[in-house]
């Protein structure tokens, strides 16, 4: 798996480079989610089949949900009874965001401008990620800064079909 990971860091390189936003407008289902530890092992926070749909418009305005694809129900059927262990696992069996994405032509680099998130510490931040397009995948790192302890997260993204 690391390979995969180093490959995908060589295409990045050596790839199509998206210029502007219209490489990124569209509607896109989440094919894989995947972290990349320090210590260079690999894990799967949401799962082997993680669900997931990033939304992007012409004007930048974007909305993207992650799930893990496994996520216990919570056994009282009201989310307001649940447990500290099922409220642990709805939290980091998800992530979403809103806001603004630019790409900068320069860098060939998108931007994601959070407006609103899951994770709160994101709001009112600006994330700058490194990413490939080819063949209707879209794969990208979103920064180590989210794990507290330099893992890096990785999400590929395939453009939905009309």
């Amino acid at each position: 798996m690391k390979h995969c990971v180093i490959a995908l860091l060589c295409v990045a390189s050596a790839g199509a480079r998206a210029d502007d936003l219209a490489t990124l407008q569209g509607t896109w289902t989440l094919d894989a989610a995947y972290e990349l530890h320090a210590d260079g092992t690999r894990t799967t926070i949401f799962g082997d089949h993680p669900k997931g749909l990033m939304m992007v418009d012409r004007q930048g305005d974007y909305n993207l949900q992650i799930f893990k694809g496994d996520r216990p129900l919570f056994a009282a059927g009201d989310k307001t009874k649940a447990t500290p262990d099922e409220y642990r696992a709805a939290v980091l069996g998800s992530s979403s965001h809103f806001g603004k994405v630019a790409i900068d032509p320069m860098r060939h680099q998108p931007t994601f401008s959070i407006e609103g998130a899951s994770f709160p510490n994101w709001e009112g931040k600006a994330q700058v990620r490194d990413f490939t397009y080819e063949h209707d995948l879209l794969s990208y790192a979103v920064p180590a800064s989210a794990s507290g302890d330099g893992t890096i997260a990785y999400s590929v993204w395939r453009r939905a079909k009309p």
